[in-house]
């Protein structure tokens, strides 16, 4: 089961608090960038163009910890940069933990190995590992060679060690069905604990701009995987209704307030991908955002993202509102016509 029961009912109970208390914006998953560096330069990344001076900077243990306090989400995505080269990952993962939080620590996994001994297995912690297809496709995506053979054994170590691991895959306009079904199919022997999966942002800043899905192109390719996996049941560690936007069959509007990020900037607006400010305490940012500005149709940097971050808390409010469809894309899987 890519999403553990513990995990699910936990979400779940605290979705249905939200829900009795009157609240529409809540979020669901905290993203704590404690600092923009990182030991890869992928073409597609915009997260990295910052002077050295902005690099260099770190987000404290405390000042992660009072981010994860502050917003109240239950489950916490680490991403970066990369989150190994923080001195004190091992404490802001274990103060996170002691908060019963779900972490999901993102790692390009080059120091995973060397790192391990920072941490402690525990239901609370998933190492997501960044894999974009196999060997060729991934270490072209990250534009150095190797860089997929020392994640592999990376998380066969993690995995011997007793941590749960799983993958993060983004999808570009060279990906193939098959070669991404193959791709799916290989993760599941490879025993991962669960695979996000999900089109690539085009950030404003990434070197490489002309390689990104569009709407079209999007639903066109996860409605053929799709297909080409009926019944092999990947661990997809997404909704299935989700699944069923990417094919084209979900008409959903984001939601960046699911998704809240606290950076060394501060909070972001208004969502992971697209900074148009900061807000200095969460409160703020839920409060003084002006929330129409964006999503598709508002903002022109946001007419082709289909990215989880801010869909999959759509997918999930949908899923609690109308259990039966939920139970009727279950049966037929996504991207069956509607």
């Amino acid at each position: 089961m890519p999403v553990p029961l513990h995990q699910q009912l936990s979400v779940a109970s605290y979705v249905l608090r939200q829900r009795l208390a009157g609240r529409t914006r809540y979020p669901l998953v905290l993203m704590l960038e404690p600092l923009f560096q990182c030991n890869l330069a992928c073409a597609g990344c915009g997260k990295i163009d910052y002077p050295d001076t902005v690099l260099k900077r770190r987000l404290s243990v405390q000042q992660c910890l009072d981010a994860v306090d502050e917003c109240g989400a239950p489950v916490v995505s680490i991403p970066g940069g990369e989150p190994l080269l923080h001195k004190n990952i091992g404490a802001i993962v274990a103060g996170i933990v002691a908060r019963r939080k779900y972490v999901y620590l993102c790692t390009n996994a080059l120091l995973l190995e060397k790192k391990l001994d920072l941490f402690e297995p525990s239901r609370y912690l998933t190492f997501s590992v960044h894999l974009d297809g196999f060997r060729p496709q991934h270490d072209k995506a990250v534009c150095q060679p190797g860089v997929f053979d020392r994640a592999l054994t990376a998380i066969v170590a993690a995995k011997a060690r007793g941590f749960r691991v799983g993958v993060n895959t983004t999808l570009f306009d060279d990906s193939k069905p098959e070669q991404t079904a193959a791709f799916l199919d290989w993760l599941k022997t490879l025993g991962v604990e669960g695979v996000t999966i999900a089109p690539g942002y085009a950030y404003e800043h990434a070197p490489d701009q002309e390689h990104f899905l569009n709407r079209s192109r999007t639903h066109e390719l996860f409605r053929a995987v799709f297909l080409l996996g009926r019944g092999k049941r990947w661990p997809l560690n997404h909704s299935i209704l989700y699944l069923d936007f990417l094919a084209g069959n979900q008409p959903y509007r984001c939601s960046p307030w699911g998704t809240p990020t606290r950076n060394i900037f501060g909070w972001q607006r208004p969502c992971y991908l697209l900074g148009e400010g900061y807000a200095a305490s969460f409160r703020e940012l839920m409060e003084e955002t002006d929330w129409d500005r964006y999503g598709t149709g508002n903002h022109e940097k946001c007419a082709n993202c289909m990215a989880h971050c801010g869909y999959e808390p759509t997918a999930v409010a949908d899923a609690l509102a109308h259990p039966l469809k939920l139970a009727r894309i279950a049966l037929s899987g996504p991207g069956a016509s509607p």
